[in-house]
């Protein structure tokens, strides 16, 4: 966009393809965990989740381009710009500590709306399509349901608009909190040793894992995407899994059967009540 000075679009693409090319290659020579599931239809329901959020989102920005909608978070802080609205465009603070606040703020929200997620019911049946997944990778960290991306997408906007947070700082969050979802959701062993000096700041592989354990209470537990700090404030934060990260079960207690790694199953999933009849899944050696 000509108000960034660069291409946002190319932006967002290539730090994703370069940081989940880096994941997958890491996964495949150092992985945490074995696989109970072939990559091949995995990767496709979960990548077809992607595609389906961004078609959905597609849509819809088309449907709200004439009522002068912001549907992105970049967009909210260009509205927010122009029209001189927001917490520092009213304020005249030095720009680093603007980009520090703001930051730290969005990344607070985005926790929070994810603590929102496992509390509100309705909110809930959209991410565990999310939790469902048996195996947790790189490409876990793309599988949201269309109508949660929509959600995020307001909360985003929202809070952008809020804070009238500069557009390249939006940009630079988008792309900080999408790497770090792909990294914190890979299968691969990080040193025990680099993940302590890194745990402190970031949400690291072994630490968002346990969030994903079919514990109940493990799974409300560890909600960062990015930074590492808000669990330990808010006191939701858990070191290591009970059970351990190598015989930790991931996903939900109550759909350990094939469904999940299905795409038409997972996009209906939100809207039924029926409880799928479970299978015994056999481990497979990493693909």
């Amino acid at each position: 966009m000509e108000e960034l000075g660069f291409s946002e679009g190319i932006w967002r693409l290539g730090s994703f393809v370069a940081i989940f090319a880096l994941m997958v290659i890491l996964e495949a020579f150092w992985p945490r965990r074995k696989r109970r599931h072939s990559r091949v239809r995995r990767w496709a329901t979960n990548i077809g989740i992607m595609a389906s959020s961004y078609l959905t989102v597609s849509l819809l920005t088309l449907v709200l381009a004439n009522l002068l909608v912001p549907i992105s978070a970049l967009l909210a802080a260009i509205y927010a710009k122009q029209w001189g609205f927001g917490l520092f465009n009213w304020l005249d603070l030095p720009i680093w500590l603007e980009w520090m606040m703001a930051f730290l703020i969005l990344d607070f929200v985005i926790w929070g709306q994810h603590w929102a997620t496992h509390k509100i019911p309705i909110l809930w049946r959209l991410h565990r399509v999310h939790h469902s997944d048996h195996d947790l990778d790189a490409s876990s960290a793309i599988r949201f349901h269309p109508l949660e991306i929509v959600f995020s997408i307001f909360v985003k906007a929202a809070a952008v608009v809020i804070l009238g947070a500069p557009a390249v700082l939006v940009v630079i969050f988008e792309g900080v909190v999408n790497g770090t979802a792909l990294f914190n959701h890979a299968n691969y062993k990080l040193p025990i040793w680099l993940d302590r000096i890194i745990r402190p700041v970031l949400v690291t592989p072994d630490m968002h894992r346990v969030h994903h354990s079919i514990e109940v209470g493990e799974t409300n537990s560890n909600y960062g995407f990015a930074l590492s700090i808000w669990d330990r404030l808010f006191n939701t934060y858990i070191d290591q899994p009970a059970a351990g990260h190598d015989k930790m079960i991931v996903g939900l207690k109550e759909y350990q059967g094939d469904g999940p790694q299905n795409f038409v199953w997972s996009i209906w999933f939100p809207f039924v009540n029926k409880k799928p009849k479970k299978i015994e899944t056999q481990e497979t050696e990493n693909q």
